[in-house]
Parts: structure tokens; C-alpha cells; sequence
């Protein structure tokens, strides 16, 4: 009976101890898991912009937003630019950089391969013909075009054929993605139909190949032409759009996925607040054209998924 007693006691003694022991193990579990949740909290901002026109020239306009990220954010913020679209993505799901301006097709394949997280999306004046005139309304989406020599006999899209063409990246939404799948649903495949694709790193590069006559057409985004008109002051006569397409959502300010909910509205805030300012309006226009941002969600990008889907078309 002794020895049943003592087992009796012992058994309770455990029970007891597994009881009290459970939730500790249990809160430590919370907080870990907890911390994992919070995400990742940058020490040192890095910012890296995709190059529309001139990298040189970005980088340089951009490099002030360095001080006012650092005064709105309090950490060290490093602004560089990258050499393409597909360079950037790589490097945001490498964890090398934090933060990308990322054109919509760009995002789309960011948001894929490494669940990186848009913020925001760029407001611009809106843009119409002729000669790229600014309308005074923001809007949140932007058009790609075909241009032509005016003088190039080139009226159509059925008349590329058999022609050579300046695109940008397979990733850029104007410089590729749009034009050549908007070509395709006027029945002319860029990859077949005798056509020769060019491809030059920035749009200013690609109005420049048609002005020089090196290449026939060039895909760009409505409103590239301005980016010369400085050094080519009659580029509105000489080079002409044939053809403007549907509307594109605008670029994004997009951040790595693993970036903590707390960075991801503290960036967010910063990049709006340093837009309302004068020298940080002036950085953001003069880089990209920016007038501000708005907040934006993954959805937004849903017609870029589509158009995606039918560029796929193209190689087959």
C-alpha cells in the first residue's frame, strides 16, 4: 500500500509539473513566433531606381533623396541605380536591396519569385497628343506608344512588318510587354512576320534609334520624345506615334517581402511626404516624372498578369 501511495504522489507530482511547465513552453513558442512575425527592420535603407532614360543622369538627380530619407526615416538610406528591370528584382530577392522603383511588369515578377510587397504607385499629369502635351488631371496609369520617322512611310501597325523595332527589356510593361501584345491582337507577331527587335536601355535611347534612323519603330512610353527634346528640338515633327495603347497602371514603389509592417508604412509615409515638399517634388518629377504617390494593393496589377499571359502567345 506504501509503495502504491508513493507511486500515487509521484504521478500527481508530474502532472502538476507538466501543467505548469506546458504554458511556459507555449509562450515561448508565442514569442518566437511573434519576433518571426515582425519581420525584417532595416538597419541601412537601400533604394534603387531602374533607368527610363540616362542611368548616369538618375543617379544623379536622384541621389538627394538620400538626406531626406534619412531625415524622414532616421537610418542611413543609400539611392543607386540599377542596369535593367530584371537586374533590380534579382537584387530585392537576394535581400541586397530594400526598396525598388519597380515599373508594373517588373512588380508582377518581383511579387512571383519572391512575394516582394508594392506600397505605392506614381501619380503623373496625365499626357495627350498631339506633341506629348500635359493634361492638368493626376492620374495613376500611364500609355505606351509605337513611334516612326514622320517621313518613314510607316502609317500602321500592319505595316511593321518585315521592319526593325528599338524595344526595351521582355520585362518592361511599355517598352515590350503592351505594344507587342496589342501588335499581335492587329494580327502581327514582333517575334515572326520578318520583324528584327533592337534592344537599347532606355526609352530616350529608343526615340533617339528611330530619329537617327537606325531602327524603323520603337516602343516607349507616352511622353519619351520630352526626354530629348533639349539636345533634338524638332523631334515632335520628326518622330510621330502610329499607334498609343491601352492604359498602364503606373510605376510602384515596392518594397521585399520580408520587410516588417512597421517599415512597410514608415517607407510608405516617407516617399508621400517627401513628394508634398518642394525639393522633393522636384527630385521625384525630374527622375521619373512623378507628381506624387497614392497607396496601391497587388490587385491593381491583375491587367498586367493578363497581359503577360497573352505575350506568351507570342513564341508560339
Amino acid at each position: 500500500m506504501n509503495l502504491m501511495h508513493l507511486r500515487g504522489k509521484w504521478k500527481l507530482l508530474f502532472t502538476v509539473t507538466a501543467l505548469l511547465v506546458l504554458p511556459a513552453l507555449l509562450v515561448g513558442c508565442g514569442k518566437k513566433d511573434s519576433s518571426k512575425a515582425k519581420g525584417y527592420t532595416p538597419k541601412k535603407l537601400t533604394v534603387e531606381f531602374v533607368p527610363s532614360s540616362n542611368a548616369g543622369t538618375i543617379e544623379a538627380k536622384a541621389k538627394p533623396l538620400e538626406g531626406l530619407l534619412k531625415k524622414e526615416l532616421g537610418i542611413p538610406v543609400k539611392v543607386s541605380v540599377s542596369t535593367d528591370y530584371n537586374t533590380i528584382v534579382e537584387a530585392m530577392g537576394s535581400k541586397k536591396v530594400d526598396v525598388g522603383y519597380l515599373p508594373p511588369d517588373a512588380y508582377v515578377l518581383a511579387h512571383k519569385q519572391y512575394g516582394d510587397k508594392v506600397l505605392l504607385q506614381a501619380q503623373r499629369f496625365g499626357i495627350k497628343e498631339p506633341n506629348d502635351e500635359n493634361t492638368k488631371k493626376l492620374v495613376d496609369y500611364y500609355r505606351a506608344q509605337i513611334l516612326v520617322r514622320a517621313d518613314s512611310g510607316i502609317k500602321s501597325i500592319k505595316d511593321l512588318k518585315g521592319k526593325k523595332i528599338a524595344v526595351q527589356d521582355t520585362t518592361s510593361t511599355a517598352g515590350w510587354v503592351y505594344p507587342a501584345v496589342e501588335m499581335l491582337d492587329h494580327g502581327v507577331n514582333i517575334n515572326k512576320n520578318g520583324i528584327k527587335t533592337v534592344q537599347v536601355k532606355g526609352h530616350d535611347q529608343g526615340v533617339l534609334s528611330v530619329y537617327n534612323k537606325n531602327t524603323d519603330a520603337a516602343f516607349v512610353f507616352q511622353g519619351a520624345r520630352k526626354l530629348v527634346m533639349n539636345d533634338q528640338k524638332d523631334i515632335m515633327k520628326k518622330v510621330v506615334p502610329i499607334y498609343t495603347t491601352a492604359k498602364i497602371p503606373n510605376d510602384t514603389i515596392t518594397v521585399r517581402g520580408d520587410m516588417s509592417a512597421k517599415w512597410q508604412k514608415k517607407i510608405a509615409s516617407a516617399f508621400k511626404d517627401i513628394a508634398k515638399t518642394k525639393k522633393g517634388h522636384d527630385i521625384i518629377s525630374s527622375v521619373y516624372s512623378h507628381e506624387g504617390y497614392t497607396d496601391s494593393k497587388d490587385s491593381n496589377f491583375d491587367i498586367i498578369r493578363k497581359y503577360d499571359k497573352e505575350a506568351a502567345k507570342l513564341d508560339k
